[in-house]
């Protein structure tokens, strides 16, 4: 089985489908712009899996990805990376690699800059300035299930100022979105 398919096996929301394409684009550009373009595939593949588990097994999030991801014979450091992204949460592995640390760090971003996206008439990142994001950063009411203290912190494991870190992925998000969309719509 390839890893797309284990995805959809335990994963049919089309919301979750999209936000783990997204993170496998967002992850893949993340490698090539922090020097890693050797192992963007590796990058992008912890993005694509990192909520295998967290559809059908909410409660065991992080637990049951193991488990499932030896359906795919997947290799230590996925494994290891796609529990660390739920560290201080769901999961006790601590991010280490800096590929750890930017998918615990965008992992909840994406998911507010997705909801901000869906609230403007474009539905698109393409016309979102910056401080549009900040202002919804700010609203804890706004996408309330997007923890801005694991966004906070994980800018903090890279060493980044939390602005860097919104605009940065925003702008990764921005270049991936149309790939990320067609993606999408194939799987639908």
């Amino acid at each position: 089985m390839d890893p797309l398919s284990l995805l959809q096996k335990y994963n049919k929301e089309p919301f979750h489908l999209l936000h783990a394409l997204t993170l496998e684009a967002v992850m893949c550009r993340f490698a090539q712009e922090l020097g890693y373009a050797d192992n963007a595939d590796f990058w992008a593949l912890c993005g694509l899996l990192h909520d295998v588990d967290f559809e059908q097994f909410p409660n065991e999030h992080c637990k049951k990805a193991p488990e499932l991801l030896a359906e795919i014979n997947a290799p230590a450091e996925l494994v290891r990376a796609v529990c660390s992204h739920g560290y201080g949460i769901v999961s006790d592995v601590k991010p280490e690699h800096e590929m750890e640390k930017v998918l615990f760090a965008v992992d909840e971003l994406t998911g507010l800059i997705q909801a901000a996206a869906r609230m403007r008439p474009s539905k698109s990142t393409q016309d979102m300035e910056l401080s549009s994001l900040k202002k919804k950063f700010k609203d804890k009411k706004f996408a309330a299930g997007c923890s801005r203290d694991v966004i906070k912190q994980g800018a903090e494991m890279l060493g980044w100022e939390l602005d860097t870190l919104l605009e940065r992925t925003l702008a990764v998000m921005r270049e991936t979105e149309e790939e990320v969309r067609q993606k999408a719509a194939q799987l639908a």
